[in-house]
């Protein structure tokens, strides 16, 4: 099997010849900029770069030798844009590290060694002195609902996860974008084996919490949840006509759709499985028919936390993978996920855990960890091997190393 052969096996429940692995096909499922800085200089490697293209989180584009050197398995299409060197710039962040921003991203040093990020000259982001991500400083409608949603759009991108968009998607306002968006993807597929995701969010919840503020929007799912459902419908209204373009742009060539709604805490849903069946079941369902029906992409879930309650109900709604698979959190052993739910949904994620594991453990522990749940995980299919979440900075080369040293024995 090639590489896109074996991640399609997989998420088709048939065992594949060996684990098919992601890093960095999602901002979700890769590597934070310090993390990989260590990495690359453990590994002596040179004339490589540390681009950071999911600026919020501080996340790297891994570069296609380390990609060859892990065999990973999936690319995001969105490395196929900002490829010229003039489109990045050096940046050295406060514990020294260098590594290279986009040129639209110019975070401003504050006295206290904070950052912010500004859009149309608003700050809509701040990362403080010591934190290695940005934080939310702007909730649009925090004061309550609109009467209208004509506005939503602008009002949307005063929100740091749009207004500093990753790729592909900084480059939506160009007028040729589209055409561009094909030819990336036909780039990719003529040059590479590796199967093709694109990272499209289309978020219900999440958009909620974002604009609302999420204190406020959890109590408005109780107190009002006609003016939820009326938010509701005005997003679906966006994200369908996003999906049309996106199916119709790229729906034969791409492998995989990412969708995001972070759904659960660590200690189970933000919400009674009752409300989500209320509330975002058949929006989510709307969204992974419409995916099914017009391409050949099968529809990719990340949400973190505790989610087992809900995943019948994922399941049913049309998602054919769910991440990151948060093992740390109640009810999400491995070994429950994988008997209850394993022939009915790929577990992509869930074979290391970035919470205690990967950072504290020693190399030897971070293999038999990862021994384990590969062995949970992988009989039959429906699995792709990735972290949970992204790898954080605390995380020490060699554990990165083991890590993926024991992954090879099971390939």
């Amino acid at each position: 099997m090639n590489s896109r052969e074996r991640i399609l096996a997989a998420i088709d429940h048939v065992e594949p010849d060996g684990v098919p692995v992601d890093l960095g096909a999602t901002p979700s499922s890769g590597i934070s900029a310090i993390a990989y800085d260590r990495l690359i200089k453990r590994l002596q490697l040179g004339n490589t770069h540390n681009r950071v293209y999911d600026v919020v989180q501080q996340v790297t584009q891994p570069e296609i030798e380390i990609l060859d050197r892990y065999r990973i398995d999936v690319l995001d299409i969105g490395r196929a844009f900002n490829t010229a060197p003039d489109a990045w710039y050096p940046f050295t962040l406060l514990d020294g590290t260098v590594v290279e921003f986009p040129t639209w991203f110019r975070p401003e040093r504050q006295p206290d060694d904070s950052f912010v990020a500004r859009r149309d000259g608003e700050v809509i982001a701040r990362m403080p002195s010591g934190a290695n991500f940005f934080d939310e400083t702007v909730w649009p409608l925090i004061d309550g609902y609109p009467d209208s949603y004509a506005d939503l759009g602008r009002q949307m991108n005063r929100v740091l996860w749009q207004g500093l968009a990753h790729s592909p998607w900084d480059n939506a306002g160009d007028p040729d974008f589209w055409p561009r968006l094909r030819q990336a993807a036909l780039h990719l597929r003529e040059t590479s084996d590796r199967a093709l995701m694109i990272v499209c969010g289309c978020n219900l919840f999440e958009w909620g919490t974002f604009l609302r503020r999420l204190d406020n929007f959890l109590m408005d799912l109780v107190t009002c949840p006609a003016e939820v459902e009326r938010l509701l419908d005005a997003l679906m209204e966006r994200h369908l006509a996003t999906l049309k373009i996106v199916c119709e742009t790229v729906g034969d060539l791409v492998d995989i759709l990412r969708f995001g709604d972070d759904l659960g805490t660590d200690s189970g849903p933000f919400m009674s499985p009752a409300t989500y069946r209320r509330l975002f079941k058949p929006r989510h369902t709307q969204l992974c028919e419409y995916v099914h029906n017009h391409s050949q992409m099968r529809t990719f879930l990340h949400s973190c936390g505790s989610i087992y309650k809900l995943m019948p109900d994922l399941i049913e709604a049309g998602y054919d993978v769910i991440n990151p698979v948060q093992i740390t959190s109640r009810d999400m052993q491995p070994e429950r996920l994988k008997r209850e739910f394993g022939s009915d949904i790929t577990f992509w994620g869930g074979g290391c855990d970035t919470r205690h594991i990967l950072p504290g453990a020693t190399p030897e522990q971070v293999k038999d960890h990862v021994r384990r749940n590969i062995e949970i995980f992988a009989p039959g299919g429906g699995f792709v091997f990735n972290t949970v979440h992204n790898i954080m900075p605390d995380v020490p080369p060699e554990n990165i190393i083991a890590m993926f040293e024991a992954v090879d024995e099971y390939r």
